[in-house]
């Protein structure tokens, strides 16, 4: 897919997601999210960027812990994410959230204005997520700290088989190469190539629940990347892959249930100090 294009389906696949996304994905993602957070160890009075912010999941944890003395912009391209962000800070105990539409491959932010920057769950979805690696290290401090988390290796997430599905109902990739940073040590090749040092990875193997079929579906469907493809099927379209995704994830049904095997990878670098 053209880049320019698989950027516009991403930011208005995810404008159609944003409704869905936090109940759906939160308790999902939140083993990767919390672990992300330990390894970077904030500190109070940090700077911090959290690229593909979505509804704030990880921002505004991350106040918290920077506490009134920092502050977290997050930026996500999707403008209802950024909304639906800016709702949650609203009744969040500390006002130092801030967040913005903006696109994490090209940043509007001046060098080394930033402690930390993370991203949790967004690099999997860019056409050059090598080019947004190297965006966040620009905008670090000498010394500073990055934190991603990606999904890992396709044959350990048994919803794989969500894309090959909607791709031939599109003819098209709807995530072309999204499990690539998962395989191997490929996200901490990506860190080293940007000018990182002291990498560090973990994969954490998680279950995915769903209380029932419909459940399932819409996680896949409507409250995920793939969100503005399904906004097109008709009923019969929809129908059939639904029905063409559960019974890929069969083997991890029990009765109405199901308890899908995934994983997780984080990485945490960090930009030399000045000599």
């Amino acid at each position: 897919m053209e880049p320019r294009l698989q950027r516009r389906v991403q930011r208005y696949g995810w404008d159609l997601a944003a409704d869905d996304y936090e109940t759906l994905w939160q308790a999902q993602l939140a083993p990767a999210q919390v672990l992300l957070l330990q390894q970077v160890a904030l500190a109070p009075g940090e700077q911090v960027l959290d690229l593909a912010c979505g509804t704030g999941l990880v921002s505004l944890p991350a106040a918290d812990q920077v506490g009134a003395r920092g502050h977290v912009l997050g930026a996500d391209l999707s403008q209802r994410m950024v909304d639906a962000a800016r709702q949650r800070a609203l009744v969040h105990p500390q006002p130092n959230a801030s967040f913005v539409r903006m696109d994490a491959e090209q940043l509007d932010l001046a060098d080394g204005g930033f402690d930390v920057a993370l991203c949790a769950f967004g690099l999997m979805y860019l056409p050059e997520p090598e080019q947004a690696v190297s965006e966040m290290a620009r905008v670090l401090r000498p010394g500073g700290r990055i934190g991603l988390a990606v999904w890992g290796e396709r044959a350990r997430c048994g919803w794989a088989a969500l894309f090959p599905i909607v791709d031939a109902e599109v003819a098209s990739d709807v995530c072309p190469l999204f499990f690539r940073l998962g395989q191997a040590d490929t996200l901490a090749r990506v860190c080293t190539g940007a000018g990182l040092y002291a990498v560090q990875e973990h994969r954490l193997a998680t279950t995915l629940h769903y209380a029932n079929a419909d459940e399932a579906c819409r996680a896949a469907f409507a409250g995920g990347p793939v969100a503005l493809a399904w906004s097109r099927f008709d009923t019969a379209v929809r129908a059939r892959v639904c029905q063409r995704y559960l019974e890929a994830i069969e083997p991890w049904r029990d009765g109405p249930r199901y308890a899908v095997p995934a994983e997780f990878v984080v990485v945490t670098a960090a930009l030399p100090a000045r000599t």
